[in-house]
């Protein structure tokens, strides 16, 4: 594989993690699951208590924040508890990090031709 195809590959792996991250939280649900597992781990039960739903709809939530490596699940028995997994959350921060350079350095450029017109109107 020629390193213009790996990183081409990188890139698409990190687009899906991206975007399943990205999918999990915009769901007010499980973006309040992750802000109480950022307390520490918890069983299932402990974090259904607090919502007005079924056992097994708020085991979808815990699903796809699984789903998405969010959370990391581990079985004692027949408890099964949930903790945050914040590498995972770590990668679209990154992602964000490198759109808002790009939006800025945008905004930079705009605002350089904008002065650019001015200063030049000021001369005519």
């Amino acid at each position: 594989m020629s390193a213009k195809a790996a990183l081409r590959r990188r890139s698409n792996v990190r687009d899906r993690e991206v975007g399943l991250v990205f999918r999990a939280l915009a769901d007010p649900t499980r973006r309040r699951i992750v802000e109480r597992l950022a307390a520490g781990s918890a069983s299932m039960t402990e974090l259904a208590r607090p919502f007005k739903m079924t056992l097994p709809s708020f085991a979808q939530h815990m699903h796809v924040l699984e789903t998405s490596n969010i959370v990391l699940s581990q079985k004692a028995g027949r408890v099964r508890r949930y903790a945050l997994a914040p590498q995972t959350l770590a990668g679209a921060e990154q992602w964000m990090i490198d759109q808002r350079e790009i939006w800025e350095q945008r905004l930079d450029r705009m605002q350089d031709y904008v002065e650019g017109l001015v200063t030049n109107k000021e001369k005519s």
